[in-house]
């Protein structure tokens, strides 16, 4: 017998996602997340806008708003494991490689170890060319409490 809890299964991270990109804060940025395969995060930024712009002063997108991103991608991967816990980013370090350019913004992030009140993940951003253009580590802390709702990420 094993003290592994089952995975979720890809009907449990898709009722995740739905009421997370029903929450204010990721309407009001534009965002998407997804759970593909329940291997990975995915959070899209599907039309960049103005605002998301402004990077060295050009339009490339502002280093807040790829913050924003790395926060909710790298804060969403303990879903990957249990999508009823709360959970909390404790820590993010980024590295910036090349301007983010273009019309969209893919993140992508991974567990790369878990434990019971810790998880480290990793992801990356990519322009609308698929090409990288920067990195993140973070560090996310485990509640044992639920949602509120029981099942739901969403804060309305």
């Amino acid at each position: 017998m094993s003290d592994t809890p089952p995975r979720p299964t890809q009907e449990q991270l898709d009722r995740f996602a739905e009421q997370f990109n029903a929450s204010r804060s990721m309407k009001y940025l534009g965002l998407r997340v997804a759970f593909p395969q329940g291997e990975k995060v995915v959070v899209t930024l599907p039309e960049v806008r103005p605002e998301h712009q402004g990077g060295l002063g050009t339009s490339a997108i502002n280093g807040g708003v790829m913050a924003a991103i790395f926060d909710i991608v790298i804060g969403c991967s303990p879903a990957l494991l249990d999508p009823t816990r709360r959970v909390a980013t404790v820590q993010l370090s980024m590295s910036f490689e090349r301007p983010a350019q273009g019309s969209s913004l893919r993140a992508e992030a991974t567990i790369d170890s878990a434990g019971t009140s810790t998880l480290f993940a990793s992801a990356r951003l990519y322009d609308d060319r698929g090409q990288v253009c920067a990195r993140c580590q973070g560090v996310v802390k485990l509640s044992k409490m639920k949602w509120a709702s029981g099942q739901s990420p969403a804060i309305n």
